[in-house]
Parts: structure tokens; C-alpha cells; sequence
């Protein structure tokens, strides 16, 4: 099947639909990474886009192509970006959008795309199921679906993306960017190839599912960080688009991501999903070198992270870069005991974090009780010396991994 065709006036078209509302979002470098990875790399932020993600663009696009076609209203099946910024976009338009999501899905997203006026029918067990849904309603009431990313109206909108990078990045080489369903990554490809052929742009999946990478899609619901593009099945549009205009396409593990959106939070103080932050994840774990010259411009898709998160995520990098020190004592079980350990530990500088008494399933003698402490250090090497001065006091103390 030949892939279809996307005009610059389409994309004109778009741009004209978002403007006033789509953000031309910042290009910033990233000398972090570029120290890391070698080569000059730059940060498209549309986690601070409109709704927090790039979404508005195809959103805006799609709903100035129905026009009177809307007059009965829009529906959509998403449980993310995708929704609110069709409920944004509706909202804008004046006409009425009903959101289906599965049940179980993110509090915040809910609230937001209600704060945007729409209304919200929770139900179904997958993504999949709020799709036909959505599709159901619209087909019954008159409305139209708005398809995520399988829509010419759409990839269009996301073009305008690939615009504004063809003018903010003059040495522009290579692009990286998420592939979801495809809308973004052929938007992309599309508007700045049409301009320069020798850019390459490049498509980053996730290894729980990447279809486009030539992976079985996974039968039951999918777990992962980027939960954004965990689309199991190549669209009908975007998939000989794809073929045509991605140059290349690498996947990426669960753990690069987590890393990413750390780093992305540390130093380039930018909040980013994980779906948004798996370009930089491809670049750290040398999935995906930088260009060999000129620049590479790496597409932060969305910033719509879930707050509840961030606690293990945080964990999971301070105990990696060996910040955090998980401590096993046995102590005396009399008045003071337990004091005693802990002034030690607030002598050596290592701070308290939390401390638990253990005492089931574990080989104690009569007059001895179990402490697990959590304490925040400020490298390995202090993780050493704080535990080599337990030691030294008489305490028996084993480091829990």
C-alpha cells in the first residue's frame, strides 16, 4: 500500500488551526548530554506545551478540519495526552467531547480533560476497549472519533513540530523522537525531509511493546513507564509512512527510561513522562549515537508524569548512585539501644530516613532485637566509612542490596 501523501499546504493549514493556542515550545541544549554522548545535542521541550504534550497540535488541526463536521461533537478513547487535548481542543472549537477511558486510569488525566469540559465515561479493562467505545458513541450520536494518530488531519497538526525545528536548529542533522502510533514521528519526518532530505529522523519504541520494531505485541494490558506509546498494532496511515520517512528505529529498555527522566529532572531541570524522555534513554544507553556533525535534536514529547512515581523513582537513583545506604542491625534489646545506633550514624553524617524494627523471621538471640535503617549518605565512599564505624563500635551489620 503506497503511503499517503501530506502537502505543505496541509501543514499550513494546521499551523494556522493552533495558532494562538500551540506554544512554539523552547530548543534548548543539553550540555549534559552532549558531554555525555558526544556531539551536539538539543532538547525540544514540548513537555511545556499546551495540555503537556505535543498532542495539541494534531488536536487543534483536527478539530478546525471537521468544522460543521463536529457540530454533533467529538468522542476519543485515551486514558493520556491524547484526551486532553482533544477536550482542549473541543472546548475551543465550542462543541461538545465525551472521553472513554479503561477503568483504573490516572486521577490527574481524568480531572484534567473534565477541567476542559468533557465528559468522562470510565469503563473496560484496556485502552482497546475505550477505542471501540469511543467509536461506538460517535457512530450512535452523530459524532466524530478522533483517532490519536492514524489520521491525516492529525499527522499534519504534529508537522508543525518538524517546522519550527527546520528554523530553530540552523545545523540540524539527526532528530529523535517517540514512536507511539507514528502521528509524530512521520509529522516530523515529513516537514523537515520536505526541507532538508539528509536530515535523518529517528524512531524510539520501548521494549514492552514496539511494534514498529517488529515485535509481537504483548496480548494482555501493557505495564511500562512509556505508557504514552505503548500502541501494540502499526496504524493503517502511519505505517507506510513510517517505512517511507523514519530512517531508523531503536527500542529501549524499561530501566534507560527510568534513568532518562532522572537525568532529564537533575540537570536539565525539565519534568518529562517517560514516553517523552525515551529519545534521551536511546542516547544514554548508546542505543543511538548523536550525529557525527552538525546537531541532534532529541523531541521531549510530554510531561505528563504521575506524581506517584517520582518516590520510586528518586529511590531507585539515589541507591544507584549510591546515595542511599539500606542498613541490617542487631542490638541490644534494652532501654537505649536503639539510640545509641542512631547517634553513631548522625556522628558520621549519614541522615535517618526511616528505621523499622525487625524481629520475626530472623536468628536472634533472646536479648537481641533487629533494626532496619535507611539512611541518606553522600556517596559510596562515605556508605563505606559509616558502616566500617558501626563495625568498629561492636555492631554486627550487614548492607541489604
Amino acid at each position: 500500500m503506497p503511503a499517503p501523501k501530506i502537502s505543505d499546504a496541509a501543514i499550513d493549514r494546521a499551523a494556522a488551526a493552533g495558532r494562538g493556542i500551540v506554544i512554539h515550545t523552547a530548543t534548548t541544549g543539553s550540555a549534559a548530554l552532549s558531554e555525555r554522548c558526544g556531539g551536539d545535542i538539543v532538547l525540544k521541550a514540548e513537555n511545556l506545551q499546551r495540555t503537556g504534550s505535543f498532542k495539541i497540535r494534531g488536536a487543534m488541526s483536527k478539530l478546525a478540519a471537521l468544522g460543521r463536521d463536529a457540530a454533533n461533537g467529538v468522542t476519543a478513547g485515551s486514558a493520556g495526552n491524547h484526551a486532553q487535548a482533544v477536550a482542549f481542543a473541543a472546548r475551543h472549537a465550542g462543541v461538545a467531547c465525551e472521553i472513554f477511558v479503561p477503568s483504573g486510569a490516572p486521577l490527574s488525566k481524568i480531572e484534567a480533560c473534565r477541567a476542559y469540559g468533557a465528559t468522562l465515561i470510565e469503563g473496560g479493562d484496556s485502552l482497546d476497549d475505550a477505542v471501540a467505545a469511543a467509536r461506538e458513541r460517535a457512530a450512535e450520536a452523530g459524532m466524530v472519533f478522533c483517532h490519536p494518530y492514524d489520521d491525516l488531519d492529525i499527522i499534519a497538526g504534529q508537522a508543525t513540530l518538524g517546522r519550527e525545528l527546520i528554523g530553530d536548529v540552523p545545523e540540524l542533522r539527526r532528530i529523535v523522537v517517540p514512536l507511539g502510533g507514528g502521528g509524530l514521528a512521520c509529522g516530523i519526518a515529513i516537514a523537515v525531509k520536505g526541507n532538508d532530505p539528509t536530515v535523518e529522523v529517528i524512531g524510539v519504541q520501548v521494549e514492552a511493546c514496539a511494534p514498529y520494531a517488529d515485535r509481537v505485541p504483548p496480548a494482555g494490558p501493557v505495564v511500562t513507564l512509556a505508557d504514552g506509546i505503548a500502541v501494540k498494532r502499526p496504524g493503517e496511515i502511519t505505517r507506510p509512512l513510517v517505512e517511507e520517512w523514519l530512517d531508523d528505529i531503536v527500542v529501549v529498555e524499561e530501566n534507560a527510561v527510568a534513568d532518562a527522566m532522572v537525568l532529564l529532572m537533575e540537570r536539565a531541570k525539565l519534568f518529562v513522562e517517560g514516553a517523552g524522555a525515551v529519545g534521551v534513554a536511546a542516547l544514554m544507553s548508546s542505543r543511538l549515537a548523536p550525529a557525527s556533525s552538525g546537531t541532534t535534536c532529541v523531541v521531549l514529547s510530554g510531561g505528563n508524569v504521575d506524581l506517584g512515581l517520582l518516590p520510586n523513582l528518586i529511590r531507585r537513583h539515589e541507591t544507584q548512585a549510591g546515595r542511599r545506604l539500606i542498613l541490617f542491625a542487631r542490638i541490644s534489646d534494652r532501654p537505649g539501644g536503639l539510640a545509641r545506633l542512631l547517634t553513631l550514624f548522625a556522628e558520621h553524617g549519614a541522615n535517618l530516613i526511616e528505621v523499622e524494627h525487625v524481629r520475626e523471621g530472623v536468628d536472634l538471640h533472646v536479648r537481641e532485637t533487629g533494626v532496619q535503617a535507611v539512611l541518606e549518605v553522600r556517596g559510596r565512599g562515605h556508605a563505606e566509612s559509616v558502616v566500617r564505624a558501626a563495625r568498629d563500635s561492636g555492631y554486627q551489620i550487614d548492607v541489604v542490596d
